[in-house]
């Protein structure tokens, strides 16, 4: 995948459930979650997702807060993408093959598919950080946040 060259040390992931933990105030790390995209923000740093993370992400806000979370989540996203904060990585045929490769080989994980996708775009973006409590990522050899 040809990339154009990034700051990788201001890039962080965002998976699913960052983002669900910021939508959804009943999440025990809700808080923990705002302040930690409010500083990240704020000192220039830009998060990076995927469009299946945020298929997962606005499937499961829409069933465990409401419709209308949904929505306000993705205007909020709209916002960061406009304003450049956030880069939403489209899953192209080439990033496909990588987390297929990736799904293939660790047949004794538990990976899914989505999080294979995630990994493939951490790695061709060189990106060694991810917003998420998802163990996955730690397998992986990424570092985890909070």
């Amino acid at each position: 995948m040809r990339q154009r060259r990034f700051d990788t040390l201001s890039l962080l992931f965002v998976d699913t459930w960052g983002w669900c933990a910021s939508a959804n105030r009943r999440e025990v790390q809700h808080q923990q979650v705002q302040g930690i995209m409010e500083t990240l923000l704020e000192s220039n740093r830009r998060l990076v997702t995927t469009n299946f993370v945020l298929d997962e992400t606005y499937t499961l806000v829409r069933f465990r807060v409401h419709h209308q979370a949904a929505v306000a989540l993705h205007e909020k996203l709209a916002r960061l993408v406009r304003g450049r904060l956030l880069r939403v990585v489209s899953v192209t045929p080439e990033i496909e093959q990588s987390a297929w490769d990736i799904f293939e080989r660790y047949s004794d994980k538990d990976f899914s598919f989505t999080d294979c996708v995630s990994f493939a775009v951490m790695q061709a973006l060189e990106l060694t950080q991810a917003l998420t409590d998802d163990h996955h990522f730690e397998q992986m050899g990424f570092q985890i946040l909070p």
